[in-house]
C-alpha cells in the first residue's frame, strides 16, 4: 500500500506519517509513546476548506469512498467529522483501533485501506500531543473523521476518511497476571544465557508474569531508566529470535520505549529480580498484518534480569 499510515508523533512532523510497529528490528523496542499535554480536544486540528470539501459516502466500519475536486490544496492538518459516533468518550492515553481509506489530494484516487475486519492495524495509544489527538481529537467510539495531511517529503497530500472503532484505557492495556496455563520452564546458568523451553500448548491471551529471582533494589517505576539482560523466544516454535545476555553488557532503555509486554513486565518489579513473560502478539509486536515487523503476530516469550533502574527524569 502506498499510503501513510499514522504513528504517535510530534505535531512537527505531522506529514511524516509511518505506521508504529512497522520499524525493523527484533529487539523489544515499541512504538513512541507521548506523555499527556493539553487534553485531546484542545490537540484536535482545525477544519478548513480542504477536509470540509470532502464527501463521503460507505457504512461506517467499512472501506469508504470520498469525492472531491481534484486537485485539492492541502496547505496544512485539517479535520472534519463526518459524523459523531455514541460509543465511549475517548481519554488521554486510551489505546485506539481505527480503520481508515486513504485517497490521493492530487487525482482523488484510492491508495488503499486498513483497520477493517481482514486488514487489521495495531491500537495505537492516543495521547494529546500525538498526530492521533490531531486526527481524531476527542471523537467518541463510533465517529467517522475526514483528514487532510499535506505534501511532505514521504509523499504528495493524502486525505483520509477515519473511523474509531473502540477504545481501551491504559489502565486495561496488556496488563501483567499470573500464569493460568501451562508456563515455559527456564533454567539459570550461573550468569549464561537461560536455557528456555516453550511448552506445546496454546500461548496466554493476556501477559503472564513469573518471579523466578526477586531481587532486592529499587523498584522500577514507570517509564524508568533500566539496563536489562534479556533473551526473546517465539511461542509457535521456541527458536530465540534475539538476547543480550552476559558477557555482554546490559541493554539500556527506557520503559516507555519497548513493547507493552516487555513493559508490563519491567514495571513493578525490583532491580536484581530475574522475570519470565510470555506475551500475546497484540503485546509484543502486533497481530498478524499490522506491521511488516517479521515478529508481527508471534506470541513471544522472554526472560530478562533487571541490572539497574533509574526514575524517569523530571
Amino acid at each position: 500500500m502506498r499510503f501513510r499510515p499514522i504513528a504517535s508523533l510530534s505535531v512537527a512532523a505531522a506529514a511524516v506519517l509511518l505506521l508504529a510497529g512497522c520499524a525493523g528490528g527484533s529487539t523489544p523496542d515499541a512504538t513512541d509513546t507521548a506523555s499527556a499535554g493539553t487534553g485531546l480536544c484542545a490537540a484536535a486540528a482545525p477544519s478548513g476548506a480542504a477536509s470540509d470539501g470532502v464527501t463521503v459516502d460507505g457504512d461506517f466500519g467499512a472501506e469508504a469512498t470520498a469525492t472531491f475536486s481534484s486537485p485539492l490544496e492541502v496547505p496544512s492538518v485539517e479535520r472534519t467529522v463526518v459524523s459523531e459516533g455514541d460509543g465511549a468518550e475517548v481519554a488521554d492515553g486510551d489505546y485506539l483501533s481505527y480503520a481508515l481509506t486513504a485517497f490521493d489530494a492530487a487525482s482523488g484516487e484510492q491508495l488503499g485501506s486498513a483497520g477493517y475486519a481482514d486488514t487489521p492495524l495495531q491500537p495505537q495509544q492516543i495521547t494529546s500531543d500525538s498526530v492521533l489527538a490531531q486526527l481524531f481529537g476527542c471523537s467518541p467510539v463510533g465517529s467517522r473523521v475526514v483528514a487532510t495531511l499535506p505534501a511532505s517529503d514521504q509523499g504528495g497530500a493524502q486525505i483520509y476518511v477515519l473511523d474509531i472503532l473502540d477504545a481501551t484505557p491504559a489502565s486495561q492495556w496488556c496488563v501483567a497476571g499470573d500464569f493460568t496455563g501451562e508456563a515455559p520452564t527456564v533454567v539459570l546458568n550461573d550468569g549464561a544465557l537461560p536455557t528456555v523451553t516453550v511448552p506445546q500448548t496454546a500461548p496466554p491471551e493476556t501477559v503472564s508474569v513469573e518471579v523466578l529471582e526477586k531481587g532486592d533494589g529499587a523498584v522500577v517505576e514507570p517509564g524508568a531508566a533500566v539496563e536489562v539482560y534479556y533473551s526473546g523466544l517465539k511461542w509457535s516454535d521456541g527458536s530465540a529470535f534475539d538476547s543480550a545476555w552476559a558477557p555482554e553488557d546490559p541493554a539500556p532503555f527506557t520503559t516507555d520505549a519497548v513493547v507493552p509486554g516487555f513493559k508490563a513486565a519491567l514495571e513493578g518489579q525490583t532491580v536484581g529480580s530475574t522475570v519470565l513473560v510470555a506475551m500475546p502478539a497484540s503485546c509484543g509486536y502486533g497481530v498478524a498484518g499490522t506491521s511488516s515487523n517479521a515478529l508481527a503476530g508471534e506470541a513471544l516469550v522472554f526472560v530478562l534480569q533487571i541490572a539497574s533502574a533509574e526514575p524517569a527524569a523530571g
